[in-house]
């Protein structure tokens, strides 16, 4: 068995970003294996396989980023004793993958952890949330005012946390999550009823149900994120659609489950400074 395995989704992705997160995860000397899973509509970038252990799978459609990273997720004996669920804009630098995964072998509890993750500037992003209400997540896409939506998003993204300490979090980014693979087995892969846009919610959620789904600041990453769903209407109604199904899943108003994960976390973590 693999120590390690990743999967890359794609989607007209730029092959030079592309390449610095496939070296990111393949300069290791862990027994490693990553899984190209290429949604673009054309096989341009078949000729990517750089190392024997990248394997480029063209999918000649696009399902979205959940059903995507299905693709391996589905099939356990594809995966190591840890996956990585890990976007094509992000990079490390070498020992990364070794801390994570003497972090989660001395914890047998955890279910997914994250790392401290930045803005290619070094600047902080603030990636550990609490479980969405309906105003989080479609009433501050159409809000006009700047210091409403702030005060959300402080809320909502745990500003009122201490970023430089471990925590046990509901919602943790889609963008990096390692992921042990036998609580994969266990609670399931990302729900394809969502495109994109909210299918870690739903599967972080799912983990936390019954382990522990850590942020470990003591690892940092690197992640050029872009809002795409702020820049594109098309992808604006896809993070809704998202939205909609999830709390249709998972109650709207009357979360009773949502209340109580999200009081306890505010209770553990507030910071004091």
């Amino acid at each position: 068995m693999y120590k390690i395995t990743a999967t890359i989704v794609t989607y007209r992705n730029r092959e030079s970003i592309l390449l610095k997160t496939i070296n990111s995860f393949l300069d290791t000397n862990l027994d490693v294996r990553l899984y190209v899973v290429d949604n673009s509509p054309t096989n341009h970038l078949k000729d990517i396989k750089v190392d024997s252990r990248l394997e480029y799978i063209f999918m000649n459609s696009n399902n979205g980023f959940g059903a995507g990273h299905n693709v391996i997720l589905r099939h356990p004996e594809k995966m190591g004793k840890y996956h990585l669920v890990l976007n094509p804009d992000v990079s490390f630098e070498p020992g990364t993958l070794e801390k994570l995964y003497d972090y989660m072998e001395a914890n047998s509890d955890v279910g997914n952890v994250m790392p401290r993750i930045i803005y290619p500037n070094g600047e902080l992003q603030y990636l550990c949330k609490l479980l969405p209400t309906p105003m989080d997540w479609i009433g501050r896409m159409f809000i006009p005012f700047k210091s409403i939506k702030k005060r959300i998003n402080d809320k909502f993204e745990m500003r009122f946390a201490d970023y430089e300490s471990e925590m046990n979090v509901p919602y943790l980014s889609g963008c990096f999550m390692f992921l042990r693979k036998s609580v994969i087995e266990e609670v399931g892969v990302f729900d394809e009823g969502i495109f994109m846009y909210g299918e870690d919610t739903d599967l972080n959620r799912r983990i936390y149900q019954r382990y522990r789904t850590m942020y470990y600041p003591k690892v940092i990453i690197t992640h050029a994120f872009e809002k795409g769903s702020h820049k594109s209407l098309r992808l604006f109604w896809i993070h809704v659609k998202a939205a909609i199904y999830y709390l249709n899943k998972w109650g709207w108003f009357f979360d009773k489950e949502r209340r109580g994960i999200n009081k306890k976390t505010k209770l553990a973590y507030t910071s004091l400074k």
